[in-house]
């Protein structure tokens, strides 16, 4: 019975894992079969190389789709591999004196049902990647055919023949839009549909009528009256100023949508001008941001929103050339519709976009050479390098003169939808970049009113924001150089997947999940430490350096944990990292061996604490008080204020002197001298006395007075006293010396000090040449003589020739 439980039991548990996974999937597995044609359609498309672009975006979404669907399968379908694999894992390996049958039977079972379940997994994988594979030579097949297409030399736009034939065609264009109304409106069935909507698109159109002819001109007025007598905006009112400018595009582009279904209500509009009614809100929006942007950057008042140091007839030309590009941005829009429906000729594409082009090149670069000029000024010093932003701007300026120059000569050249591409797209992301530049500015704005401040100054979290804000802009910085939003989720999905480095898959969902676990680590450590340090140490008998070191001691081991969670919790396997670790040691063990041996130091420092926070010590001649021990290096704070940062390793293998380790008793040392002649036993009593007489002199052990011997001028003694806390050591010397002169003046005790007799060679030729310039005088020799003694001038017969050993010679 023992191996059908057995065998039971395996049964049971794979029946469980089947019945978890279909209930996990909540989804049927992919028709392999319906992708079999779908692939085949698609290697079909790609080898002949004859489907439209259109067909070729359609095909390459569906194989989007079944990518999803197999990487979704895939997923799904691990979840039994992954129990089953545990399962033999905890088996472990076949014995070498075999197995009981009933547990042979339950292996060959899980492989058994391991085998059928990794199939899926690998049928979804393989499906998977022939997907991919199809994708990506989609990818490589548009891009070729983009390319080609912008270089692909066309018409010379400025051969006369060309122009006449362009501007028939583009006339004919409009033409026919007006005609397809026209025709609409002949219709006896339109005119009683117009008849019935009437109502609706008179409403719609007085609408836009009053947007489109009021709402700037409402706008600039409300800003004025914010602006007028006010010497200097506050944060909160230039946030508001700043919000209310926006609507000289939100109006108007309401108008514009008021127009469009105010045309549509008519049911008049055809094809033509159903293609012109669904690019004009497109095109109100390029022109409109164009010219706010101008605005905002080029303000013509005299408290702009944003500074830009240039004359006024200088912003005025900035002012034009955007709303310039503006509008050119808005023509190519719509002559790139209109040549794709009515299917223009080449010549006519070419005259038409060379003139665009052209002008926006010209005006672009009338726009670079400003902001050029305008980043010149932005130093932070005069004749000082430019600031960070100051470069982005001066690089952004020379890029655009460097594209105007390029595309005015590609289009004249017959290059004209390379040009085309080029200059509007460098268009698109120069007022993209300056939109971040004002953002930034209204996010500095933003944080200044929220801390109730009016200064310029930007917190971390507004650089941080500012920092937000470009990265989730550069979908946008693509779609301007042509991507497609295919593209951009095919780059999202490579991005969500994760970049792996053999067994380590690194994706924006781990990295977050390892950030936001390690930061509740740390901050649970430094609560931790905080609550040791301030509840829980002070009641214990450890003194300040043995608690400093268990709460520097918690902090470490916290850190390392916490460090230690997240890796696991984020999924990375800890094998990797230790493989890591090993070849990094190579270099630590001979790059950086000082560094590891002051950390080892450290924590030897900390376990051991021959020296703590607020110890008085000596090391290497630095002396001062101990401030700060950390893994590196301890930071002593000297007599004359000033911090000496000392590696840990002098402090573990040099010699250091700890004045205050343990307890603050320490002696100090007094030295004085008397005359000689003096009672020593006399001198020893009264020392003794000063000394007891201190308080800061311990009774016991007592003072002592030490008869050090006979001095060169006098008798040397030398006080001993310990003190209660040697930190006051000078106070208590200066104490100390202060008393032992009172007391000596007192008792006519003398204290000498140094006699020196000064002899004069040759005195006679001295004296030869003093009376010759002046009446003769008696040489006087210079003497020391002790304070009470009263100077008398020696003799001349003392000076004459005698060195005090008799013979004359002066030596």
């Amino acid at each position: 019975m023992r191996p059908l439980a057995k065998f039971l039991s395996v049964a049971v548990t794979v029946l469980t894992v089947w019945v978890t996974v279909v209930w996990a999937q909540g989804t049927l597995p992919p028709d392999y079969g319906e992708w079999r044609r779908v692939a085949d359609r698609a290697a079909e498309a790609i080898d002949n190389d004859r489907a439209s672009e259109a067909a070729m975006d359609t095909l390459r979404g569906q194989l989007l789709l079944w990518s999803e669907d197999f990487g979704d399968e895939s997923s799904r379908s691990r979840i039994s591999v992954t129990t089953l694999e545990a399962q033999m894992e905890r088996l472990g390996p076949v014995p070498e004196g075999g197995e009981p049958e009933d547990v042979a039977e339950e292996r060959r079972q899980l492989e058994l049902s391991l085998s059928e379940a990794k199939a899926p997994v690998r049928r979804a994988e393989l499906a998977l990647t022939e997907a991919e594979e199809l994708i990506r030579s989609i990818d490589v097949l548009l891009r070729d055919r983009q390319t080609q297409i912008l270089l692909e030399p066309g018409p010379f736009p400025l051969k006369p023949e060309l122009w006449a034939p362009a501007f028939r065609e583009l006339s004919e264009s409009f033409r026919l839009i007006a005609l397809e109304f026209q025709t609409g409106w002949v219709h006896e069935k339109q005119r009683n549909e117009l008849r019935k909507s009437l109502p609706q698109m008179l409403f719609y159109l007085a609408i836009a009528f009053v947007l489109l002819t009021r709402g700037m001109r409402w706008t600039e007025k409300a800003l004025q009256s914010m602006i007028r007598d006010r010497v200097h905006l506050s944060a909160t009112r230039w946030i508001a100023v700043f919000l209310l400018s926006y609507g000289q595009v939100i109006l108007p582009m309401l108008g514009v949508f008021a127009f469009s279904k105010a045309v549509y209500a008519t049911d008049l509009p055809g094809l033509r001008g159903d293609v012109v009614l669904s690019i004009l809100p497109l095109m109100t929006f390029e022109l409109l941001s164009a010219r706010w942007l101008g605005e905002r950057v080029f303000s013509r008042n005299e408290r702009p929103l944003l500074l830009v140091n240039l004359t006024d007839a200088e912003k005025r030309k900035g002012r034009r050339a955007s709303t310039v590009l503006g509008a050119t941005l808005a023509f190519s829009s719509l002559f790139v519709e209109l040549a794709r429906y009515e299917s223009w000729t080449h010549g006519t594409e070419s005259v038409v976009f060379f003139v665009i082009t052209v002008t926006a090149a010209f005006y672009l670069g009338r726009l670079g050479l400003l902001v050029t000029r305008h980043a010149g000024s932005m130093r932070a010093e005069e004749d000082g390098p430019l600031t960070a932003i100051g470069q982005l701007v001066s690089l952004l300026g020379r890029y655009t003169v460097l594209v105007s120059l390029v595309g005015s000569i590609l289009a004249t050249i017959g290059l004209t939808r390379g040009a085309s591409y080029l200059v509007f797209s460098s268009t698109r992301t120069v007022f993209l970049v300056a939109f971040l530049l004002v953002a930034q500015r209204v996010i500095q704005k933003i944080f200044s009113a929220l801390n109730g401040r009016d200064d310029d100054d930007s917190p971390l979290a507004a650089v941080l924001a500012g920092i937000g804000i470009v990265i989730l802009s550069l979908p946008i910085f693509l779609m301007s150089w042509g991507a497609q939003v295919s593209d951009l989720k095919q780059i999202w999905r490579n991005i969500t997947d994760g970049l792996q480095f053999g067994d380590l898959i690194l994706s924006p969902e781990n990295i977050l999940l390892l950030i936001v676990v390690y930061a509740f680590g740390h901050a649970v450590t430094r609560l931790s430490q905080s609550f040791l340090r301030d509840n829980i140490l002070p009641k214990t008998r450890l003194d300040a350096g043995g608690q400093t070191a268990v709460v520097s001691g918690a902090g470490y081991i916290g850190i390392f944990l916490a460090a230690l969670i997240a890796l696991t919790v984020a999924g990375i396997n800890l094998g990797n990292i230790a493989l890591f670790a090993g070849a990094l040691s190579v270099g630590i063990g001979f790059g950086l061996q000082n560094i590891v041996s002051n950390f080892v130091s450290g924590i030897i420092l900390l376990i051991e604490r021959p020296v703590s926070e607020g110890d008085w010590i000596d090391v290497n001649g630095q002396m001062g008080y101990v401030r700060d021990i950390s893994v590196r290096s301890t930071r002593i704070e000297t007599f004359d204020r000033s911090d000496v940062v000392i590696p840990n390793s002098d402090l573990i293998s040099g010699t250091v002197t700890n004045y205050t380790r343990g307890n603050t008793v320490g002696r100090v040392i007094v030295p004085v001298g008397v005359a000689y002649g003096t009672d020593t036993r006399w001198v020893e009593g009264i020392l003794r006395e000063i000394a007891e007489g201190h308080p800061m002199v311990l009774a016991n052990p007592a003072p002592a007075v030490v008869f050090q011997g006979f001095g060169a001028d006098s008798l040397d003694f030398e006080i001993r006293a310990i003190l209660r806390d040697v930190n006051w050591m000078l106070t208590v010397k200066s104490d100390l010396n202060h008393e032992i002169a009172r007391r000596f003046v007192e008792e006519g005790i003398e204290i000498p000090f140094a006699q020196r007799d000064l002899w004069l060679r040759n005195p006679e030729a001295l004296n030869g040449e003093a009376r010759a310039a002046n009446p003769p005088k008696a040489p006087v020799a210079k003497m020391h003589s002790p304070a009470n003694a009263t100077p008398t001038p020696p003799d001349l017969d003392d000076m004459d020739g005698v060195d005090g050993d008799g013979d004359g010679d002066g030596r």
